[in-house]
């Protein structure tokens, strides 16, 4: 098992200020940073974010150009990162707002893709278009463009997440939601 407190380095508790040390929490698990001091276990989670792809009326669906990185300039679905305390799916119907002016409503959970020393876990939810505008929202789109299937960008998606989620959705993989859609 890999280390997740190896990088970045946390030196202080964020309890009472003193020293963090690696220590071996629980037999069989990697070290956890642990307060010399107070002896509180600094849990390092993964970060959550979310995505949705978006279908438009004629079937295609709509990408963004990055214009942060990582990825810069290459393409990927609306997302981001799920605020502390926001519901994912709420989450997800503001990232698509913010990144190409577009309100959805969420159709499904497409998949969970996590990856071996990559912080985020990132659940992606197919929606369609119930509103808005499809622009460039915010500095982190460069260009929003709907695409059809033979014309997805392959070459010059944003991440490996990207291109599994695809295929996934062009695959039919869907797994309906089992509450009311924000």
């Amino acid at each position: 098992m890999t280390n997740p407190y190896a990088e970045p380095v946390f030196r202080y508790c964020p309890v009472c200020g003193g020293g963090l040390d690696p220590r071996v929490v629980k037999a069989g698990e990697a070290p956890r940073l642990v307060c010399q001091s107070c002896e509180f276990v600094f849990y390092m989670d993964p970060k959550v974010a979310v995505g949705t792809v978006i279908r438009t009326p004629d079937a295609a669906v709509v990408l963004v150009r990055r214009g942060i990185e990582p990825g810069h300039g290459k393409w990927v679905f609306p997302g981001g990162y799920v605020d502390r305390g926001e519901e994912v799916q709420r989450a997800a119907v503001r990232e698509a707002r913010e990144e190409c002016g577009l309100d959805v409503r969420i159709e499904g959970l497409i998949n969970v893709y996590s990856y071996e020393n990559h912080t985020p876990v990132l659940l992606v939810y197919a929606a369609s278009i119930v509103g808005g505008t499809m622009t460039a929202a915010d500095e982190e789109s460069l260009e929003v463009r709907a695409f059809r299937q033979s014309e997805i960008p392959w070459d010059t998606l944003a991440f490996r997440s990207t291109r599994e989620c695809l295929r996934d959705y062009f695959a039919g993989v869907l797994h309906r939601t089992s509450r009311r859609d924000p």
